[in-house]
């Protein structure tokens, strides 16, 4: 394997025994009504919303980073996607909801209708997840 392979690896980090252990089912998040659904289900659990845009080569390479490092799996976390390129006035409307101004990549964490966490682009990290979600 190369170097560049090494730095940019699009393969899972995990094993085929801990997969399923970990696995995360992701939703999209399409229109602005889901955000209702969101603030309601943010009561019971974290909800995630990564707001992703599909053309930009900074905006992928922080997505499968992301993907290749998850190692949890929905019961205590709801993980929602959004292609901003198709609903940008979902990002709109989570920008004036939550008061967050919107970027892209962006992972942004609700709790009880509240934002507790948002970062963008190389800030996006599990690490961050992982700490909420140990704290509660």
């Amino acid at each position: 394997m190369g170097l560049f392979s090494k730095l940019f690896n699009t393969q899972p980090s995990l094993d085929e025994n801990d997969s399923a252990q970990f696995a995360v089912t992701w939703k999209k998040l399409e229109n602005t009504s889901q955000l209702d659904a969101v603030e309601e289900l943010s009561k019971e659990k974290f909800v995630a919303i990564f707001k992703h845009s599909v053309t930009c080569g900074i905006s992928h390479m922080v997505w499968h980073q992301f993907q290749n490092e998850i190692d949890f799996n929905n019961d205590h976390i709801e993980m929602l996607y959004l292609d901003l390129l198709a609903h940008r006035d979902v990002s709109n409307e989570i920008a004036r909801r939550f008061q967050v101004l919107h970027q892209s990549p962006q992972l942004i964490i609700i709790k009880d209708g509240e934002v507790v966490h948002h970062a963008s682009h190389s800030a996006i990290r599990i690490s961050n997840i992982r700490k909420l979600l140990e704290e509660h």
